[in-house]
């Protein structure tokens, strides 16, 4: 009788255990989201307006402007180490801009800052990213006024759309690999 009360008490308590083990696995992945959210500098590109010339010119400056930050990141191995590069890149940012309006016969001009930008919870293919403050570098393409485009510029997680099927083309990426063996 006593052998048997040892051995339920032992099996509950081996029980008990295991939910509270696996209950701070899932809160530390789950506190890990919200510190990778901190760590991002996001891309944030508005169009002049909602026109479809204006959005179509819109998507051939992100095209240039993801294709030179790619090379430009790469070697960036923590938030200060980009945002850096991204000042130091600033005038050619807007150069590359300027020329992809120009060659599409838009007069118009870009402007870029630095700053803090709200923006609303995104899901992307399971990478959710909390609404909120973030670190962005604002392209603004004529007034700004239009839809705009975004993605993070780092680490390096950018999700371009390609042709008209919606599917996503995925930049490869040190963190998504890393959120791919945690959580995949």
């Amino acid at each position: 009788m006593k052998t048997s009360v040892h051995i339920r008490r032992s099996i509950l308590l081996s029980v008990i255990l295991l939910i509270a083990a696996l209950l701070s696995v899932c809160l530390c992945a789950c506190t890990r989201r919200p510190a990778l959210a901190d760590e991002c500098i996001r891309i944030h590109i508005r169009a002049n307006s909602n026109s479809e010339e204006d959005q179509a010119v819109k998507l051939k400056v992100r095209d240039k402007i993801t294709a030179f930050l790619q090379d430009e990141l790469a070697g960036c191995a923590s938030k200060d180490e980009a945002r850096e590069a991204l000042i130091a890149c600033e005038q050619k940012l807007v150069e590359i801009a300027n020329s992809t309006l120009y060659e599409n016969d838009f007069e118009y001009k870009t402007s870029i800052r630095l700053g803090v930008e709200h923006f609303p919870d995104r899901d992307y293919e399971g990478y959710v990213f909390p609404e909120g403050d973030y670190e962005a570098l604002v392209i603004n393409l004529g007034s700004g006024a239009g839809d705009n485009w975004w993605c993070v510029a780092f680490p390096p997680l950018c999700f371009v759309p390609s042709g008209s099927g919606g599917e996503k083309i995925v930049y490869k990426s040190w963190i998504k690999e890393v959120l791919d063996k945690l959580f995949g």
